[in-house]
């Protein structure tokens, strides 16, 4: 039964030292938010999941929160290279990162796993790759029916899920417009799930055949403005190109990217805070 409160006491209340967490969001609706006030809360050896690991999570594993990630493709989009996460991989700084590599077919296969109850998922995907000869939660079997060879891997059951979505109602139920991406399927195949939203409103409106997640599978609900800057929120506010552009820089010195997190991130109270702070000096949309 989803309950709102802010973000601050859900991560507190749901979020522990060690967990494993997924924070999901496809181009858009990406829990920015929520990604900053586990690094105030300063938690730590955390698994971190996302298929597409972005901005935020470099700056969970630049600032010490991640022990593990698990993922299919990782960058600043439309930039390069994701420069914490990188220097995490080669010279394990701030501390060693262990990594475990999926194609993105195969995660969104142990996501639908995870949420159905299912042991593992299957998939035709890794015929010719070398990805499974570094994996040891790939294995090959055998189709009971046609005997073709196929890949199974493990399926994903987070501690926790945390999502970002335009509107929720005041009890606690929960709609996603746009790209839907794995947002769904992370929330059903976790123990707990965290949402924020754009708006809390009296009633959804949900259109047909919309997404809508029901309060009993979110145990909160988080009111955040803005909280999947800098990238978007369909019918919202746009993608922040001018912030990605920015981080590439930003992110490649260790002394200028903690300076930044200190001051933007750490040393602000919340999101809207973040926001006032960071205006001025990278043009903020949302």
């Amino acid at each position: 039964m989803a309950e709102i409160t802010t973000l601050r006491q859900a991560i507190a209340d749901l979020v522990h030292d060690g967990d494993t967490i997924a924070m999901e969001g496809f181009t858009h609706l990406i829990p920015f938010a929520a990604g900053h006030e586990v690094i105030r809360q300063r938690k730590q050896n955390l698994t971190l999941i996302r298929m597409t690991p972005d901005l935020i999570y470099d700056q969970l594993i630049g600032m010490g929160c991640a022990r593990k990630l698990i993922f299919s493709w990782g960058g600043n989009p439309g930039v390069g290279s994701l420069h914490r996460f990188r220097e995490a991989i080669q010279v394990g700084w701030p501390q060693p990162l262990a990594i475990e590599e999926h194609s993105h077919a195969d995660m969104a296969a142990r996501y639908q796993a995870g949420a159905s109850g299912l042991p593992f998922a299957v998939v035709r995907g890794y015929i010719g790759s070398d990805i499974p000869k570094y994996n040891a939660n790939i294995k090959s079997i055998i189709c009971p029916f046609t005997g073709e060879v196929l890949a199974a891997s493990t399926a994903l059951n987070p501690d926790v899920a945390v999502i970002h979505a335009q509107k929720a109602d005041k009890q606690g139920n929960v709609l996603i417009s746009g790209i839907i991406g794995i947002q769904k399927e992370a929330v059903l195949a976790s123990k707990r799930a965290i949402v924020t939203v754009e708006e809390i409103v009296d009633k959804l409106d949900a259109p047909m055949n919309s997404c809508v997640l029901p309060h009993w599978v979110i145990r909160r609900v988080c009111l955040v403005p803005g909280g999947a800057h800098p990238s978007y929120a369909h019918g919202y506010y746009k993608r922040d190109n001018a912030f990605c552009k920015a981080w590439d820089a930003i992110s490649r010195n260790r002394e200028t990217f903690l300076a930044w997190m200190q001051k933007h991130v750490v040393s602000t109270a919340d999101f809207a805070e973040f926001k006032r702070s960071l205006a001025g000096e990278v043009p903020v949309h949302g």
